[in-house]
């Protein structure tokens, strides 16, 4: 029913925001026609901008052959954008309703055979493809931003969706150079979300109780768990910390402590003073440094981890 994954040349974009530009920018620097659509022609200074930042990383990662920007065309008009694609990625805002109504134009106006992948951060597939008449290759791609750097894309249907447009979507992703993950159930925010929302709730506690600043936060990350998660997640670091013995050995030893008060996930009323406080606290960190600048340094450095885990993984 839907074509070889690694014969799509040609796919449309929906939305010139970061994720939808982020993703824009990987598949033209995996050699894909794109045409992107934007809802507003006065976002095409900021859509070009996000582009161009991505393309030096991207260029630093290595293109594809045949990568070019040149390979791209913006259109106003939904229904232009879409004619003769061969993969759809959505990325609208998170607004159920926004999307439900776009997936019922793309529903009419998109062959049947062509999957569309949604971007968003946390809704439902199930609820996001209501209205859409042909909700059966409509499934969640959610990339981790900068989608253009990071290679996750957490991948699940809804309750209409078919399972082979789900396996589809996963074999077209990993053509595409990203690492697809075939969630097994559809579930609020995905696994990688629901991880990153469960640190991000005890940071907001502790800065609320006072007992850290987002300053002794993001060192706290930085220097201690994150390096090693590029090498290793959280289960398999537990598993090797604690030698031959592996997992067993540390639940067996430190299961107790999961009955201790170390985690607080529910999350703290977000006061006007909580509020303030992260504000506050994060402009500190930033200093004078423009947002431009800290995105594109960012990019640098995950390039160079990513091009760093490349050449160890390549010597093995």
């Amino acid at each position: 029913m839907y074509r070889d994954p690694g014969k799509v040349t040609r796919i449309a974009s929906i939305g010139g925001g970061p994720i939808g530009g982020g993703w824009t920018a990987h598949f033209l620097a995996r050699g894909y026609d794109v045409t992107s659509y934007l809802h507003n022609p006065a976002e095409v200074a900021a859509f070009r901008t996000i582009l161009d930042t991505a393309w030096r990383s991207l260029t630093d990662l290595g293109l594809a052959p045949g990568a070019s920007l040149d390979r791209l065309s913006v259109s106003h008009n939904l229904p232009e954008a879409v004619a003769g694609t061969e993969f759809i990625q959505e990325s609208a805002p998170e607004n159920l309703a926004m999307k439900q109504a776009l997936y019922k134009t793309l529903g009419d106006v998109v062959p049947p055979d062509v999957v569309i992948g949604s971007s968003t951060s946390g809704l439902m597939m199930s609820d996001i493809q209501a209205d859409c008449a042909t909700p059966e290759r409509t499934v969640i791609a959610h990339p981790f931003n900068p989608p253009y750097l990071l290679p996750l894309v957490e991948i699940v249907g809804g309750r209409k969706t078919d399972p082979a447009a789900v396996e589809w979507a996963g074999r077209f992703y990993e053509v595409a150079g990203k690492a697809p993950l075939l969630m097994k159930k559809e579930i609020p925010g995905f696994i990688a979300t629901r991880l990153q929302e469960a640190l991000w709730r005890e940071a907001l506690h502790m800065v609320a109780n006072g007992e850290a600043t987002p300053e002794d936060i993001d060192i706290a990350l930085m220097n201690g768990p994150a390096p090693r998660m590029v090498a290793q997640g959280q289960c398999m670091a537990f598993h090797v910390a604690c030698g031959a013995g592996g997992m067993a050995t540390n639940l067996d030893q430190f299961g107790p402590a999961l009955k201790l008060p170390w985690t607080r996930l529910e999350a703290p009323e977000l006061t006007q003073e909580l509020r303030d406080r992260m504000v506050d606290g994060c402009n500190a960190i930033a200093g004078d440094c423009h947002f431009a600048d800290m995105a594109a340094q960012r990019d640098r450095e995950i390039v160079a981890v990513l091009n760093a885990l490349r050449d160890v993984r390549r010597d093995r």
